[in-house]
């Protein structure tokens, strides 16, 4: 994520260099990663302590059927989205995504601190975030992917490498090992979306959203099953939203 500079005289870069374009955008491209990684830090309270710990009133969310993409298979229980070959016969609802394989969920929020846990485990490609309700559903525009617009924000597994996405500007993430739960924060107070590698609890990245505009959806995308590689489901496990404070 970050190369450090080379070694020079920082007054010779604040003096004389300033509005050199290679140098500006050298500072700007530090100054990005120093942004994400103080608020990555500023997360460190509430993931190190114990955020599995069950609270008797945590949120439990599940897949709205009706904005399921019609070769997604939702589970009874609205926990798990299935890619299919098969377009199924679905009434063709206002809410439903009918080119991108994603599915959004039935409940939204609007204030507070969530959490969920996503089981993506076996999956080669899949995506998953959060969303306004806004997000476009209906035909090829780039803002039906989840992160290509200013509406939603996400982390995306494909071919091996892992992007977070936020108004269309991918972020490549350095990791490589195969993760089987995705952990997602959501902190209304914070105005943070945070994506963790659950099994251990580590921070993966964090998007500053300062303010948000409207309410959040959990939002997924199992993805095609390419030939049989990825045909397991993307599932949530409703992890129920950590009592502790940011």
């Amino acid at each position: 994520l970050y190369t450090q500079p080379h070694q020079q005289d920082a007054s010779a870069i604040l003096l004389t260099d300033t509005y050199n374009p290679e140098t500006r955008q050298e500072l700007s491209v530090h100054m990005k990663f120093i942004q994400n990684l103080l608020d990555i830090l500023s997360m460190l309270p509430f993931l190190y302590k114990n955020v599995k710990h069950v609270s008797p009133d945590s949120t439990e969310v599940c897949l709205d059927a009706e904005t399921a993409h019609p070769k997604l298979i939702i589970s009874h229980q609205g926990d798990r989205a299935t890619y299919t070959n098969t377009w199924q016969q679905l009434e063709d609802q206002p809410g439903r995504f009918d080119t991108t394989l994603n599915v959004i969920s039935l409940q939204s929020f609007s204030f507070g601190r969530h959490y969920w846990e996503i089981d993506v485990t076996g999956k080669t490609y899949w995506e998953l975030g959060v969303t306004y309700p806004t997000i476009s559903r209906k035909g090829t525009t780039e803002d039906c992917w989840l992160g290509r617009g200013d509406e939603s924000w996400c982390v995306e597994f494909f071919d091996g490498e892992y992007t977070a996405w936020h108004g269309g500007v991918p972020h490549q993430l350095p990791f490589t090992k195969r993760f089987c739960r995705i952990g997602v924060i959501c902190s209304f107070p914070a105005g943070l979306v945070t994506f963790l590698e659950a099994d251990k609890m580590a921070p993966l990245f964090s998007f500053c959203a300062g303010t948000f505009s409207d309410c959040l959806h959990l939002a997924l995308c199992p993805g095609h099953d390419h030939n049989g590689t990825n045909a397991n489901p993307i599932v949530i496990c409703n992890a129920p939203s950590p009592t502790s404070d940011l």
